[in-house]
């Protein structure tokens, strides 16, 4: 692929498009709940079995302060493939894959929705909508990743089971 183009999975939360890396997303899941785990932020939902292994799975709508909403047949588990390991994140639902010339990317703001701007790649314009680029590896900060990295260890062999 050239490098003047980025590819996206443009996915849903609330009313808003949000959109990651194509070759950050290693499967969309259909929804299942995840096994919730005590003493964690309200936006992890919980763990759940991924390729021999178990991964944090994160609610994008709480990450991001917006209000719940019901699970429905379009909810999705986006799995990323983060530099500190794979991830789950509850979506609303799957769009699309979009091409589009990097130059259709602007930096992004400041703070949108509750997330700083470290969450952001950017903010691209597709087709007529704005969809919020994510930088997948700034989803759980290094802090977060460390205490759930050990919960997770904690609770592997149950979830295994």
């Amino acid at each position: 692929m050239k490098k003047d183009v980025v590819q996206l999975v443009i996915f849903r939360l609330g009313a808003d498009l949000f959109a990651a890396d194509v070759f950050g997303v290693e499967r969309v899941l259909r929804y299942t709940q995840p096994n919730s785990v005590p003493g964690v932020p309200r936006w992890i939902e919980g763990v759940m079995p991924y390729r021999e292994t178990v991964i944090p799975v994160v609610d994008m709508r709480h990450r991001i302060e917006l209000p719940d909403a019901p699970i429905t047949p379009d909810t999705r588990i986006l799995v990323f493939a983060s530099s500190g390991g794979w991830i789950g994140a509850i979506v609303d639902s799957v769009s699309e894959v979009a091409v589009l010339p990097t130059a259709n990317m602007t930096p992004p703001p400041a703070l949108f929705h509750g997330l700083p701007a470290q969450f952001m790649r950017g903010i691209a314009k597709v087709g007529e909508h704005v969809v919020v680029v994510l930088d997948i590896d700034r989803v759980l900060s290094s802090t977060d990743r460390l205490a759930f990295e050990r919960i997770v260890e904690a609770l592997e062999p149950a979830v295994r089971a």
